[in-house]
């Protein structure tokens, strides 16, 4: 048996928060290894702004993302499918009843989006993790917004690039 320790995971929720509450979340999902499965990103010339064409992949995110508004308690405010991860802005309306401070509809939302898409495709996909943010304020939300809006443009810029 190795004595071998596992690298300590990052704790990725903010300490204090009640994360049964209402409120808004910045949501990142990846595919796995960083594949570039979901769309391609044509054009963006100096006359013209990068069009997105989803793969058939990127068609079933798409619909389940569009089709988050059947889930209770969450609403899905804005997205962006992009080559190899996945930006959506969404409130969660309210927790589980009796539920601990740190469980939410967000584990819930990105949990069964994975699950079906994963299940349409055929295949699972997306990474094991994903990253969310609570949107503490009116001004880092239209930051985020506008983030979510020019990911497209700025893509050959983003922390997620690759040219596979």
């Amino acid at each position: 048996m190795s004595t071998e320790q596992k690298p300590e995971r990052k704790r990725n929720r903010l300490i204090g928060f009640d994360y049964s509450t209402p409120g808004a979340y910045f949501i990142t999902v990846c595919t796995d290894k960083r594949r570039n499965l979901l769309c391609q990103l044509v054009g963006g010339g100096d006359l013209d702004a990068p069009e997105m064409r989803l793969t058939e992949t990127g068609k079933i995110v798409e619909r389940y993302i569009l089709s988050a508004s059947k889930m209770p308690g969450i609403i899905v405010d804005k997205f962006v499918i992009m080559p190899n991860h996945l930006h959506i802005i969404a409130f969660a309306e309210r927790g589980v009843e009796g539920a601990a401070p740190y469980n939410s509809q967000i584990p819930r939302f990105v949990g069964a989006l994975k699950r079906l898409c994963h299940k349409e495709a055929g295949e699972p996909f997306f990474q094991r993790s994903y990253h969310d943010r609570v949107i503490r304020n009116e001004k880092e939300y239209r930051k985020i917004w506008q983030y979510i809006d020019t990911n497209p443009i700025k893509w050959k810029e983003d922390c997620f690039y690759n040219e596979e």
